[in-house]
């Protein structure tokens, strides 16, 4: 079992549910990309990891010039070999990395409110669904009028957590446009637009509480 998120996000080698997650999670971020307007596009994710998501993305997409990105994540390894990618990508300058907390709102100042907001590998690392809430609730924070929002939930002994998470997002403001379960039946990946008011500033400094831990990770 992965001892750290370094160690865990290797299971992409050789996890079908994970490579099949990522698939569709890079699928929808071609889409907003696609159906963003002409003009930069800002990005935010959450929980970034090594970005190989957006990253990945971006590597054969036409409109990669476009995206201005913030990409925050705690785990310094991690952070190392997504800026690596990146400068392998020529994107330097316009995506930036924060190797810090990404709970903390103050760590997306500048960057928000988002045309694209990834919060995926998050929500199934939250303690319940209070805190699944608050981290909904404080979206509205990240994402501007119209921004697409790209998640991810697995599930786990036969309950499907993502439905909770889509009735969650309706009661939000965030009208859903797509919904996929990976093949192997226990992934969830969604794409919803926030069809909200922006919000000049969070409810809280802290945006949700982290408490999941790579050997349980759902």
């Amino acid at each position: 079992m992965p001892k750290d998120w370094f160690e865990w996000h290797d299971l992409y080698n050789t996890e079908p549910k994970l490579q099949q997650r990522l698939q569709i999670v890079r699928e929808y971020i071609s889409y907003s990309l696609n159906a963003s307007p002409l003009g930069k596009i800002r990005v935010v994710s959450v929980c970034a990891g090594d970005g190989r998501d957006l990253l990945g993305t971006l590597a054969n997409h036409l409109r990669a010039k476009d995206v201005y990105a913030r990409l925050v994540e705690l785990n310094p390894n991690l952070v190392e070999r997504g800026q690596a990618t990146i400068a392998s990508l020529g994107l330097a300058k316009q995506i930036e990395y924060i190797n810090g907390d990404a709970t903390i709102s103050s760590n997306y100042v500048g960057a928000v409110p988002a045309d694209i907001v990834i919060v995926c590998g998050v929500f199934g690392n939250l303690a319940n669904e209070v805190e699944l809430n608050r981290l909904l609730g404080n979206l509205s924070f990240l994402s501007k009028q119209g921004a697409f929002v790209i998640w991810t939930r697995g599930h786990s002994n036969g309950i499907p957590y993502s439905k909770t998470v889509r009735k969650f997002l309706r009661e939000s403001r965030f009208e859903e446009v797509n919904f996929q379960l990976t093949a192997t039946g226990d992934m969830g990946v969604g794409i919803h637009r926030y069809i909200g008011e922006n919000v000049a500033a969070p409810k809280e400094e802290h945006l949700f509480v982290f408490s999941g831990i790579p050997s349980q990770a759902r």
